[in-house]
């Protein structure tokens, strides 16, 4: 096994056993998604968006490629692709970093502190700008709408396995089916 997929093995792993929900996309490891909460102290605090990982064969003397699945609204985030405009993970990025810190400094700093200056969604970084109130309410409507915790797992509903465990609520309606009458 060579050095770089031996980091690569490595870091996937070192992020799995930390407490982000990891789902590999195929039996590779070079792609996958993390599920991610938005940090305490910002205006994302309570969503949680499903994170698309690329690793590059390079990996990690070439930076991770990173896209967060479900819409949110920031300056730096493209609203249709998911893209990140994000300096460290695009043109500063070190094989010093790994999987980890990806998501616990980077993308973290990314929503504390949006880049207005150097936008990827040029009307959020306009309306953050122009209208900073209006901003944080909007960023707010798109936590409630698009990154509840429940709707992280339908993001990508082809990427659901089909063993997976039913909700709560999903049991409850299934067990009232159940319990009307049955067909003679």
């Amino acid at each position: 096994m060579s050095s770089p997929s031996k980091r690569r093995e490595m870091d996937l792993m070192k992020l799995m056993m930390s407490d982000y929900k990891v789902d590999m996309i195929n039996d590779g490891m070079q792609e996958f998604y993390v599920h991610f909460h938005g940090p305490t102290e910002s205006l994302y605090h309570g969503g949680v968006w499903k994170i698309r990982v690329e690793l590059p064969d390079a990996y990690p003397y070439k930076s991770p490629s990173i896209g967060f699945i479900n819409k949110i609204y920031h300056p730096n985030v493209d609203e249709m692709s998911g893209s990140v405009c994000l300096d460290v993970i695009n043109q500063t990025w070190s094989p010093m970093f790994d999987l980890v810190n990806v998501f616990e400094v980077f993308l973290p700093q990314l929503l504390l502190y949006p880049n207005p200056s150097d936008p990827l969604n040029g009307e959020a970084a306009a309306l953050m700008m122009r209208d900073r109130a209006a901003y944080d309410l909007r960023v707010k409507e798109f936590c409630q709408k698009y990154a509840k915790p429940e709707d992280v797992g339908a993001a990508a509903p082809e990427e659901q396995s089909s063993d997976e465990e039913l909700s709560e609520a999903e049991y409850d309606s299934a067990d009232d089916a159940v319990a009307g009458p049955v067909d003679p």
